[in-house]
């Protein structure tokens, strides 16, 4: 696979991927604790292992992803670093720092591959379910990479307010009261919340913030200005 830009280990990245004509990908619960469950179990230099083989079902919950933290984290050698991640039901974002040569674009194959291989049998179809490869945008500074976590994890605020990222948001407690309740991002563990802990890392941008409460009226202060500044760059 040819891309524009090259992957190089120690930057960082956006990913993104939509739906094939715009389809949903995420149909229900499972689905989105799937996917979860694939970043991190697929974050690893050894080979692709069947989930549904290891776990004997086809469905996933928090205890199997902490019960992965328990008995696998000692032998995971990591691909790459998810900073951030957030899933819409057509849509995906991360943020990942690229650790070992190839590391994205083989983490993206097996995340791709399991998910796939997962919705067609449950779903009975066949064919491809993503809007072809993954897209791929080079973070190159701090400033940059601080506006892309919080862009992130306010993607699924399309979800209560619609054309949010055109108009700015219209109501910030009905948003903050959402997005305290949305599982489907690495925003809750930000904040301070537990929800899906063993997926990313965050350290280096709690860091710069400073700290939970931080970051939380980081992503608050989130203004229209914002959007204008980088929307070429953010690309979907």
């Amino acid at each position: 696979m040819s891309r524009k830009i090259k992957l190089i280990n120690n930057n960082y990245y956006h990913i993104y991927n939509r739906g094939i004509d715009k389809r949903i990908v995420f149909l229900d619960k499972q689905d989105y604790y799937r996917f979860v469950h694939c970043l991190y179990e697929f974050n690893d230099t050894a080979a692709t292992i069947n989930l549904n083989y290891k776990f004997g079902h086809n469905s996933f919950s928090d205890d199997d992803i902490l019960n992965c933290d328990l008995v696998g984290e000692k032998n995971r050698e990591k691909l790459v670093e998810v900073l951030c991640f957030c899933f819409m039901p057509n849509h995906y974002h991360l943020l990942v720092k690229q650790l070992v040569d190839g590391g994205i674009s083989k983490f993206m194959l097996k995340v791709g591959t399991g998910y796939v291989l997962y919705f067609n049998q449950k779903y009975k179809r066949t064919g491809r379910l993503f809007e072809g490869p993954f897209k791929c945008i080079n973070i190159d500074t701090d400033e940059y990479l601080l506006h892309l976590s919080r862009y992130i994890h306010l993607n699924p605020v399309e979800i209560v307010d619609t054309g949010w990222k055109d108009k700015g948001i219209s109501n910030w407690q009905e948003v903050d009261d959402f997005l305290d309740n949305y599982r489907w991002s690495s925003y809750l563990d930000y904040v301070g919340k537990k929800s899906f802990p063993s997926v990313t890392d965050r350290d280096l941008i709690l860091e710069i913030m400073g700290g939970y409460e931080k970051y939380k009226e980081f992503v608050t202060l989130y203004t229209q200005k914002d959007i204008v500044k980088y929307r070429k760059l953010l690309l979907e």
